[in-house]
């Protein structure tokens, strides 16, 4: 059973931290699952997926959902894109699109300014209003070691409702390849969303 309705979307924020495989991973799987998907890049994201990757895009919204959509061959429409600082984006506001968040992969930078609550871009504001309607916040930290400061925001998000799950495959599916790896955390975002896939058994399944 599919916990995100087809009629929902969910948004997809990606920082400047490494680990932007999972962001297009995750958005591939998504839409796979006739979900829609919704994009933030920061700058800096796109910096760090043009050099982790054979993939880059441009910096305007539009011409973004159309190379993604193409990378994913998928339809118009079930990826959208949208600019920092959209203010008038559906993800701005409480009474908007009202579909759960990801910060995939999420930099310290930003974990910090959502535990303040910020809000200075709209991948802030979208986090801070998916805290206060008491939507599906989940953050994937990709850092190490992690500082106190760390540490201390992560906890503090926990406690308002935050999932933070740190980008960390395991290795008990016996991964042959870095996909497989990437896999593993994409397939456990999937499972907190309770959107169904089959990137890897779960737990006790051959």
């Amino acid at each position: 059973m599919t916990e995100v309705s087809q009629k929902q979307r969910v948004l997809i924020a990606v920082t400047g931290a490494s680990g932007s495989a999972y962001a297009l991973r995750l958005g591939q799987s998504l839409i796979a699952a006739n979900v829609g998907v919704d994009y933030i890049f920061s700058k800096a994201a796109l910096l760090v997926l043009a050099t982790e990757t054979n993939f880059s895009l441009p910096s305007k919204p539009q011409a973004q959902a159309e190379k993604l959509a193409e990378y994913f061959g998928c339809e118009e429409g079930d990826v959208r894109a949208y600019a920092r600082e959209d203010w008038m984006a559906p993800w701005a506001s409480g009474s908007g699109q009202p579909g759960p968040m990801v910060v995939c992969p999420c930099s310290t930078g930003t974990l910090s300014a959502i535990a303040t609550g910020a809000s200075n871009n709209l991948i802030e504001r979208a986090a801070d209003v998916a805290l206060k309607e008491r939507r599906k916040l989940i953050l994937v930290p990709r850092e190490t070691p992690f500082s106190e400061i760390h540490l201390s925001n992560m906890l503090t998000l926990s406690k308002m409702g935050a999932v933070v799950m740190p980008a960390c495959p395991g290795f008990y599916h016996s991964p042959e390849s870095i996909n497989d790896l990437v896999d593993f955390v994409v397939a456990r975002i999937m499972n907190q969303l309770g959107v169904d896939h089959s990137l890897m058994p779960r737990w006790g399944e051959s």
